[in-house]
């Protein structure tokens, strides 16, 4: 059984989306405006804000540059392989 994947046209968008989120949340705990660690909450905090993002991103999958997919497609077309 394959895990489930995501259509190719929402890779982009999650990319983005967790590119922004970690951009953000790093932000946020450079400028001490959320601490990296309370007494009362622990570390969800950084995770929330750094963790999460990096782990969405850890997560999608690799894809070649176009040129090398193009070639690929080209090399699994050609009849004499």
């Amino acid at each position: 059984m394959q895990p489930p994947s995501w259509p190719d046209s929402h890779r982009p968008h999650l990319l983005a989306a967790a590119l922004l989120w970690l951009l953000v949340g790093g932000l946020l705990l450079l400028t001490t405006l959320v601490p990296l660690h309370r007494p009362q909450l622990g570390w969800p905090p950084a995770f929330g804000l750094v963790g999460a993002p990096l782990i969405v991103l850890l997560g999608l999958p690799r894809q070649p540059p176009a040129r090398a997919r193009s070639r690929r497609r080209a090399r699994d077309q050609a009849i004499w392989h």
